[in-house]
Formats: C-alpha cells, sequence, structure tokens
C-alpha cells in the first residue's frame, strides 16, 4: 500500500558555533592553534568579547544631601540639630557635584538641590537665632 504523502528524509541539526558539543558554564574553553598537527602554532587570537560591566555610578552623596538639606529645611526649630545637618548637606553636595563633573555620579542636580536646601536651613537657623537674641534683649 502507497502512502499518500510521501516525505522527504529530515536534515541534520546545524552545528554550533562552537563546534559539536557544548562546554558548560564555568569550564574553560579549549583554544584551537595555528597550523598543522605536530608542529609548534602560535595560540588562537581572542576576539574583542564582552566588553565587562561598566562601574554603577555613586550617587549616594548627592542623595544624602538632598535627604539631610530638606530635613533641615523643615526641622529648623530643633537649631542646633537642623545647623549641623545643613552644614552636612552643603558638604555632601559639594562632594556629590565634584563626583558628578568627574563622571562618576549621574545626579548633579540632586547635589544641587541638597546645596540649596542645605544653605537654605543654614540661613533659617540663623535667622531663628538672630529672632531669639532680639527677643531676648528687649
Amino acid at each position: 500500500m502507497a502512502q499518500p504523502y510521501e516525505t522527504a528524509p529530515v536534515p541534520p541539526p546545524p552545528m554550533s558555533p562552537d563546534g559539536p558539543g557544548q562546554v558548560p558554564y564555568g569550564y574553560p574553553h579549549p583554544q584551537p592553534g595555528y597550523g598543522a598537527p605536530g608542529i609548534p602554532s602560535y595560540p588562537a587570537a581572542g576576539g574583542y568579547g564582552w566588553p565587562g560591566l561598566q562601574p554603577q555610578p555613586n550617587n549616594g552623596m548627592g542623595t544624602a544631601s538632598l535627604v539631610l538639606g530638606i530635613l533641615a529645611t523643615v526641622g529648623f526649630c530643633a537649631w542646633p540639630l537642623a545647623l549641623v545637618m545643613g552644614v552636612v548637606a552643603v558638604i555632601l553636595g559639594a562632594l556629590g557635584r565634584g563626583k558628578a563633573r568627574r563622571g562618576e555620579a549621574t545626579n548633579p542636580g540632586v547635589a544641587l538641590a541638597g546645596i540649596i536646601c542645605g544653605a537654605a536651613s543654614i540661613v533659617l537657623v540663623l535667622g531663628l537665632f538672630a529672632f531669639a537674641i532680639a527677643v531676648y534683649k528687649s
């Protein structure tokens, strides 16, 4: 009895770029040499390959500056703490801007906002202190 559909034989699967068989992950891949067997040869040249991971940006100083500046501005009534936090915010903001200028960080605007908030809190604390002195003397 004849089959209604005759099929062609299935071709074999294509060979991988590494040749038959795959090297498991984590094991060294053998590098073939150039030249005929038995003759000393130079090792195979490495390709460009994966460029590796780029270092992550260091955005911690700018972010810490902004957080401290906001906390110092909001809580300026606790003037000793707010004054210290404002000064630290300005210092961290300046360091964060320097890192952003060198390309180590990607948030120069956040660091600038931290400097501004820290400076505003220092001005508020000094104004509160001057107001307290004026009220106390009168």
